[in-house]
């Protein structure tokens, strides 16, 4: 089995996912006896699922440092933000980086509720995800 099995057995699910759904309170006018409910995202199955199998990939590879992700991505060139994530090239960047770049999505959706969809929509982690595919592969640059 290959290290990151675990992560990109997602690649062929997330190409056929549609990820989540805003939820949006259409039915309350705000008033004390109706108040209306907070925006949030209704995630897929297929990211949640995801989610548990990263946070147990990194409790099972503690030497990818996932705790550690902030300083991971500033040390490759990065911030951890949107933008900037959604932006990396990750052609040339080692699993360690790739692996920050995924946690850094998950920990952003406590921050900020639809983080974690815009970081599926926009492709980022299927390419992040084909990375570690590579990587696996015996691609270049494939240690921390």
């Amino acid at each position: 089995m290959n290290k990151f099995e675990q992560l990109i057995k997602y690649i062929p699910i997330i190409q056929a996912d549609k990820f989540g759904e805003w939820i949006i309170d259409k039915e309350n006018d705000g008033t004390p006896e109706r108040p209306i409910h907070m925006p949030f995202v209704n995630y897929s199955k297929t990211v949640d699922s995801f989610q548990e199998d990263l946070y147990k990939f990194c409790e099972e590879h503690p030497e990818y440092e996932h705790t550690r992700y902030g300083e991971t991505l500033e040390a490759n060139g990065l911030k951890w933000s949107i933008e900037s994530m959604e932006e990396a090239d990750v052609s040339k960047l080692a699993a360690k980086c790739v692996i920050a770049l995924l946690i850094g999505a998950v920990r952003a959706e406590r921050f900020c509720d639809g983080a974690l969809l815009s970081f599926f929509n926009s492709g980022c982690i299927l390419r992040w995800l084909e990375r570690l595919k590579t990587i696996d592969e015996g691609g270049v640059f494939n240690e921390d």
